[in-house]
Order: structure tokens, then C-alpha cells, then sequence
């Protein structure tokens, strides 16, 4: 099964404190319902050159948020249900964690509603999916297997466009840097420049003017909170209005050490891997046993829940040979993606469930004291007994209407006080 959840709800309560420490983890995809968009004609909308299939290139590569290529896809929310939007799939200039230029893929989703004027922009990131280039959103929105799509179309149903980035190696060479937070946090902001570069969203109204939100939940909630903190440095030209986070694994150590040996355990796996394709100095490989390697090469070509599946109850001790947590080079890979260490530059809106089994809830609070300590309007919504997967459906509506109010230009203190 691809982009799908990789577990059910959960019975809220007490868990058992974690033995080991783990290299982090987060998210699920979400299934859920929102807004549709459905109509009986097919996706098109013809391609960046306006010649409906064909394969565009547009422009010099090598700056970021620089359109490659672009050609038609569909968005659709399940097999066969198609929606009355315009799609493109396109491959776009960003940056990696180190500072390095590449490409990555994602996708670009304009309402076909008929629409005079500037639309706002919305630039969306994804929970976990998995590692395989076939579990990428751009992969999976045309055959109707992206979990998040009924999510994501709750924002097209307010006339807005949405970006959604495929993340740095998922769906492009090389392996996916898979909770590396600066390489997730530069892939959504540069999915938002280019999609206001492709010329059939610009005549759609996706323009420089486009007020522009960031939104995203679990791993999309860490990426999401990444962009919020690099906009002003690394996207200064984009008009973000604010920011919705939700789950987020602000802290992976403190999100490996909860996780450990549980249902999700896989993700730690992936989060190492994702560490170590950014960073190839910390050489994972010198860490891990046959096991380790085993699973390890597994996950890389699967999706998210045959690699938690595969992962199930995995200790660190399980497929180790020595705890690479251990290491100062490892602790200060994991802390570069640590959260909360600057402020953003637009509003945020952050919510979290009291019950969340992934993610913990404190790892959120922290999130939510350091981003108020440094000045940052945060709306802040905790949902009571809500597990993972509940507070992802319940503060997803909250959030885009949150997103709203600021794209007509209202103004929020945020609740840093209450």
C-alpha cells in the first residue's frame, strides 16, 4: 500500500516509558474527510509551454525555486474520482541541508473555478510516505492514493493553490533525507516559488503578490515549522502570511527516546537513514548489524507502512552493533533539526494532541514556549485525549481557516499568554 496510514486510531491513554534512545521519528499520512472539489471531467489543464502533453523545460536551472521541467498531471482524491482542477507535476531547484544546489520533484494544483485575479497560495508538506521514489505525492495524486489528498483539497476548495513538494530524494536520484529539517524546510518554500513561476498557475492567479501560507502536520509539521524559520532568510520575496504546524517533532531525540521499540519504531530507522544521506560523513553503515543493514535497504525502496511494518518493535540495540547516539557527530546532526532555536517571519498556528502516541505532547508545548519566548505570535491549540492521527483531522480545518484570516490581511496577537 502506498502514501497510506501506517497505523489506526489508538486507545488515549498512559504508554510505557521508552528503554533507549532512537534517531527520531514522526509521522502518518491522513485519511479524512474535507471539502471536495469532485466533478465528472478529467484533470488537464495542459502544461507550463500551454500544449497540453507535452514536457516542458523552462529556464536556467541553477537558482533556487528555478523551474526545470513541467508537464500535466491529475490531482485526484481516490481512484477514479477525479476533481475540477488544473495539476502539473514539475521539477524544481532547492537546496539541500549542507548548502548544496539539486532537484526536487513535487506537484502543483490549481481549482479550476473559473478565478479572476490573484488566488493565495498555499505550500503544503506531507506526512510520512515512506523512502521509494513510487511513494512520492507527485507518484501517487494522479492514481488517487494520496492519503492527504482529501486534506489538501479542502484548501482547493477555498480557491486556493496549493504547492506540495516531494521533499529532497523521493521521487528524484539519490535517497530521501528523510526528518533532515533544513533540506525539508527549503524543498516547501522553493515548491512555492516555483509554482508561482509556472506560467499556466500565473494566469490562474498564482503571482509574486499571491499571499502565500505554509502548512503541514507530523513530518509536514516539522517541514513546515522549518519554512516558517528559513522564509526570512532564504525566501524573503515570498508574501507568507502565516504558518499552520501540526505534530510536530520539533525535538527527534526527544521523539526517538518515546518511540523507542514501539509500533512506529521503523521510523527511527528512517530518520537515521535520512540523517545519513544528508550528512554521508556520519556513515551509518559502521553503526548497524546484518539486521540493521538488512532493513535498512529495505526501507530505502518501500513505503511507509511496509517500512513500519518491517520495523515494528525494533530497539536500537535490535539492529545495532553500538547506539550511534553515542556519538557527539550524530547528536549534532540530530540537533541541527532541532526546532524553536529562531523566530519565524510571519504568525504561527500550532496544535497538538494531549495524546499523541508519535509525537509527544511536550515536545510540542516546548515548541510552542520557545517560538513565544522569541517574540512569535502563536496561536496555540492543544486538543485533549486526541491521539496522532485525531488532532491531524480535528486542528486540520481550524488551521486552514486560521490561514485564511491572515491571507485577507487580519491581524493576530496569538494566545502566547493564555
Amino acid at each position: 500500500m502506498q502514501s497510506s496510514f501506517h497505523g489506526t486510531f489508538r486507545v488515549a491513554g498512559a504508554r510505557p516509558r521508552p528503554r533507549n534512545r532512537r534517531l527520531g521519528a514522526v509521522t502518518v499520512a491522513v485519511a479524512l474527510s474535507a471539502l471536495t472539489l469532485t466533478g465528472s471531467a478529467s484533470p488537464s489543464g495542459g502544461d507550463a509551454s500551454g500544449t497540453h502533453g507535452a514536457h516542458a523545460r523552462t529556464g536556467h536551472p541553477g537558482h533556487p525555486g528555478r523551474l526545470v521541467s513541467a508537464e500535466p498531471t491529475a490531482f485526484r482524491l481516490a481512484p477514479g474520482v477525479d476533481t475540477l482542477t488544473s495539476a502539473w507535476k514539475v521539477h524544481y531547484r532547492s537546496t539541500s541541508a549542507d548548502g548544496r544546489p539539486h532537484t526536487v520533484s513535487g506537484t502543483v494544483v490549481v481549482p479550476d473555478d473559473g478565478r479572476t485575479g490573484t488566488r493565495p497560495l498555499l505550500t503544503y508538506a506531507v506526512g510520512t510516505v515512506g523512502m521509494g521514489d513510487q511513494c512520492a505525492p507527485s507518484a501517487t495524486f494522479p492514481q488517487g492514493r494520496t492519503a492527504e489528498a482529501l486534506l489538501i483539497n479542502g484548501a482547493l476548495a477555498r480557491g486556493w493553490a496549493v504547492a506540495v513538494t516531494d521533499y529532497e530524494g523521493l521521487g528524484t536520484p539519490g535517497t530521501h533525507t528523510y526528518t533532515v529539517g533544513r533540506a525539508e524546510g527549503t524543498a516547501v518554500l522553493d515548491a512555492a516559488r516555483a509554482a508561482q513561476r509556472l506560467p499556466q498557475a500565473r494566469k490562474a492567479g498564482v503571482t509574486g503578490k499571491s499571499p502565500v501560507g505554509i502548512m503541514g502536520y507530523s513530518q509536514g509539521g516539522q517541514a513546515s515549522a522549518w519554512a516558517a524559520e528559513l522564509h526570512r532568510s532564504y525566501a524573503p520575496e515570498l508574501n507568507v502570511k502565516g504558518t499552520a504546524s501540526g505534530g510536530v517533532p520539533a525535538d527527534l531525540a526527544k521523539v526517538a527516546e518515546y518511540n523507542d521499540g514501539d509500533a512506529d519504531a521503523g521510523l527511527v530507522l528512517m530518520s537515521a537513514i535520512g540523517h545519513d544521506a544528508a550528512y554521508p560523513r556520519l556513515r551509518l553503515d559502521r553503526y548497524l548489524n546484518a539486521e540493521g543493514k538488512r532493513l535498512a535497504a529495505y526501507m530505502k525502496d518501500h513505503c511507509v507502512a511496509e517500512n513500519t511494518a518491517a520495523g515494528k518493535g525494533k530497539t536500537v540495540d535490535d539492529v545495532t552493533v553500538s547506539d550511534p547516539m553515542d556519538r557527539r557527530d550524530w547528536q549534532r546532526a540530530i540537533d541541527r533539526s532541532r526546532l524553536g532555536t529562531k523566530t519565524t517571519g510571519a504568525p504561527v498556528f500550532l496544535y497538538h494532541g494531549s495524546a499523541d502516541e508519535v509525537i509527544p505532547y511536550r515536545v510540542g508545548q516546548n515548541l510552542r514556549a520557545a517560538w513565544c519566548a522569541r517574540g512569535v505570535p502563536v496561536e496555540w491549540h492543544a486538543y485533549p485525549l486526541l491521539n496522532h492521527v485525531a488532532a491531524a483531522i480535528t486542528g486540520s480545518d481550524p488551521a486552514m481557516t486560521w490561514l485564511g484570516h491572515r491571507f485577507r490581511g487580519e491581524a493576530t496577537a496569538g494566545n502566547c499568554g493564555g
